[in-house]
């Protein structure tokens, strides 16, 4: 993952109501109901969340008969988790290693 999709994706979760939606998502699947009547907000404003949560592979989702059911897909979450892990270390990947040094 380069730099530019780690922040495109971190933009992503940067909206406090899809950040609370991956929370609500991490413990166990649900469905849109459960998560709408966790927020005050109206179900075309949730479908967005979630449209936009899924598109970038943050959720999946499911059909269980008339029910959608969402739940939050781990590896993407721990892919950001390791790529901010790299950036907050001195490793071999990173950055910090290609950069010429003494030029001040």
């Amino acid at each position: 993952m380069n730099y530019h999709e780690t922040a495109s994706l971190l933009k992503i979760i940067a909206d406090p109501s899809r950040l609370e939606i991956l929370d609500l998502l991490s413990c166990d699947e649900l469905c849109g109901y459960d998560l709408l009547e966790h927020f005050e907000f109206s179900q075309p404003t949730l479908s967005h969340h979630m449209k936009v949560l899924v598109n970038s592979n943050f959720v999946t989702k499911r059909k269980d008969g008339n029910k959608v059911m969402y739940e939050l897909n781990h590896e993407v979450m721990h892919n950001i988790e390791n790529q901010l892990q790299l950036i907050n270390s001195a490793s071999e990947d990173c950055a910090c290693q290609t950069m010429k040094k003494g030029v001040c």
